[in-house]
């Protein structure tokens, strides 16, 4: 389905967002005060234009009401990502998608009318820690503060397991809803008598600290 968004300032993390959109089919109005990013991108964009968001006039004047989305991508100038947020709030864009700096600039912007506050450099942070903190780990989701989404490659210890050893485990409660061999052959929706071989990527919901339980139990018992 054909969305419309509007992307407002264009640094790495605003042009990288309209870049995707655009990609994935959808119109993008583009908005940044530079002239020169907003050039770089107004061959791809259904729209870019050089203004300041910041101006209530200048936005009424591109229709923004009729955006069922604004991603607000200005991360440094606090003070003109706070103001744009509100405008739009006022303006009455469908949803607000704001980038924040730290927690307290995302505090702000929720208060304000932000439906969505996201973090790009702590999320990153964070997620390099958690890869680099475990041998097993390949990639995570977070879907909420307490559960992930994560990639992990099956210890020796789980070697000829079933599924239901992890997914009917109170102590984990944990479920592992897809399988990736080492052929590459993903089994979606595994059932309780699927077998887990080393090594398998599997993909399992659950908190952070139960899915690494379940790496250290498997493996001490693998000893």
């Amino acid at each position: 389905m054909r969305k419309e968004f509007v992307v407002i300032g264009l640094g790495r993390f605003g042009l990288s967002v309209a870049r995707t959109l655009i990609q994935n089919g959808h119109d993008v109005l583009a908005i940044d005060q530079n002239e020169q990013v907003v050039q770089e991108i107004s061959s791809d964009a259904t729209y870019a234009v050089q203004i300041d968001a910041t101006d209530e006039a200048a936005l009424e004047q591109l229709g923004i009401h009729k955006y069922t989305h604004a991603i607000v991508g200005i991360g440094e100038d606090l003070k003109a990502s706070i103001l744009v947020t509100l405008l739009l709030k006022e303006l009455q864009v469908g949803t607000i998608t704001a980038k924040a700096k730290d927690e307290h600039h995302g505090k702000v912007l929720s208060k304000i009318g932000a439906d969505h506050v996201i973090f790009p450099e702590m999320d990153m942070g964070k997620r390099l820690g958690n890869l680099l903190s475990s041998n097993n780990l390949i990639d995570y989701l977070e879907l909420s503060k307490e559960y992930n989404i994560e990639e992990v490659r099956a210890p020796k210890g789980l070697n000829q397991c079933l599924v239901k050893d992890v997914n009917h485990n109170k102590k984990y409660n944990c479920t592992i809803i897809a399988i990736k061999n080492q052929q590459g052959e993903v089994n979606i929706s595994p059932n309780d008598t699927t077998m887990i071989k080393e090594n398998d990527v599997l993909m399992i919901v659950g908190k952070h600290d139960a899915i690494e339980k379940i790496h250290h139990d498997f493996e001490k018992h693998a000893r």
